[in-house]
């Protein structure tokens, strides 16, 4: 009989390109990492969800009109333009902090992280958009033909540190890999998010003030490239110089009509990944401003951002406005995530890890239903009456309380009972 060279024995190595695994873990350094970060976000997230339900009891209690006055107080020198409600600053200042590190965790990645290679970084990069384009087309289709429209975007985001608390808090049991596949769409949708509010939420731009911005932003990148070992050698000296330098990028971004959180990634990306001698400094300055962001920046915006009065929310939650939110976040979300991610397992050569279930992958991607931080920041862009402000402040929160229930249906497994012997 004669043999066919293109029939392999069983035990003959197959010329089929094998399947290319994805959301597994790759190195026990990056698991490391991960694993860190994802401590710190969990504290952060308990100290956030914390701060919000205390702004939002003071909004809807007798406390009501001591808060609206804190919240509104303003302060800082009008000639620069920085005479700013507390609200305001926390939205425009304490925020910049959070997109500080939500820019470093972004070119740690694509420099030498998950999105550095293809082959992790398709699936989250694809969740990701898959995640931001189905919500906002949920709520154009909720808002279509009315000016409540330019809201698209509110749907769109993930607040990483609230999905990771959920996630700790529901199935603290769930694959290591699946973790980190929840960090690394959130930080992907953070980039979504900035591009858009730089894109979309920026009105007015004052070339001038964003020209001047370009010479304190040039000399910040050049020290942090310039002199690493010896800023990282020194302990806190590196605040003594780029500090009042990024602060000056930061007013000057302000004064120029983009949204001042946009110099916060910007003065991020200047800083090295790995400087001279091996020094890591963007690892050292996540170091010294993550406590800063998670402990203090994110639940003050946090306090001031969820004081919402139900009283002056009518409508709510049969309004375009609340319903697009809510449908956008809680199924949107999960929903393009999951759909993405099905389509390149079914059509490519990807394929998911063996640890990991499509039951705990949906209920993964209905966590990032938890818009709150960026969603909040950028209903706060979208509208300037008051009321449709507040109806969309309160559906964001909804959704980011719904999501999680909708997520423990698919990642809590209830217990077996335990079948007694018979004697």
């Amino acid at each position: 009989m004669s043999h066919d060279p293109h029939t392999h024995s069983p035990g003959a190595p197959s010329t089929r390109s094998r399947p290319r695994r994805v959301l597994s873990l790759t190195s026990r350094r990056e698991t490391t990492r991960v694993a860190r970060i994802l401590r710190a976000e969990l504290v952060g997230g308990i100290l956030l969800i914390a701060m919000a339900a205390i702004g939002f009891a003071a909004a809807n209690s007798p406390l009501s009109p001591a808060y609206e006055a804190l919240r509104d107080f303003k302060i800082g020198p009008e000639a620069l333009h920085l005479n700013l409600s507390l609200g305001t600053w926390a939205a425009d200042g304490l925020l910049a902090i959070f997109f500080f590190l939500t820019g470093l965790e972004l070119k740690r990645e694509f420099v030498a992280g998950e999105l550095s290679r293809f082959r992790t970084a398709i699936v989250p990069v694809t969740a990701a958009f898959g995640g931001a384009v189905v919500p906002a087309l949920l709520f154009v289709a909720f808002t279509a033909g009315s000016p409540e429209m330019h809201g698209w975007a509110i749907p769109t985001a993930t607040d990483i540190a609230f999905a990771v608390t959920v996630l700790g808090l529901i199935a603290p049991g769930v694959p290591p890999a699946l973790r980190m596949f929840l960090l690394t769409l959130a930080v992907v949708d953070d980039l979504i998010a900035i591009s858009v509010i730089a894109v979309f939420y920026s009105s007015g731009i004052d070339f001038l003030m964003l020209g001047l911005a370009v010479i304190p932003f040039a000399a910040f990148a050049f020290l942090a490239h310039r002199f690493p070992a010896k800023f990282a050698a020194s302990g806190w000296a590196p605040w003594l110089i780029l500090l009042p330098i990024g602060i000056v990028v930061w007013a000057l971004v302000h004064a120029s009509g983009i949204h001042a959180t946009i110099a916060g990634v910007a003065l991020a990306f200047a800083i090295p990944v790995e400087g001279r001698g091996g020094t890591a400094l963007a690892e050292t300055f996540e170091h010294r401003f993550r406590p800063l962001s998670s402990g203090f920046a994110v639940p003050v915006f946090a306090f001031f951002a969820a004081g919402v009065a139900i009283s002056g929310t009518s409508g709510f939650p049969f309004s375009p406005v609340a319903l697009g939110i809510i449908v956008g976040l809680v199924v949107g979300k999960p929903l393009g995530i999951a759909l993405t991610t099905w389509i390149l397992t079914k059509w490519t050569r990807a394929e998911l890890d063996p640890a990991i279930r499509w039951r705990e992958l949906i209920g993964v991607a209905a966590l990032a239903g938890i818009g709150f931080t960026v969603s909040l920041l950028v209903t706060e862009l979208s509208f300037d009456h008051p009321e449709t402000a507040d109806l969309a402040r309160l559906a964001v929160m909804a959704a980011s309380l719904l999501a999680p229930v909708v997520a423990a249906c698919f990642l809590v497994r209830p217990k077996r009972r335990a079948t007694a012997v018979q004697p």
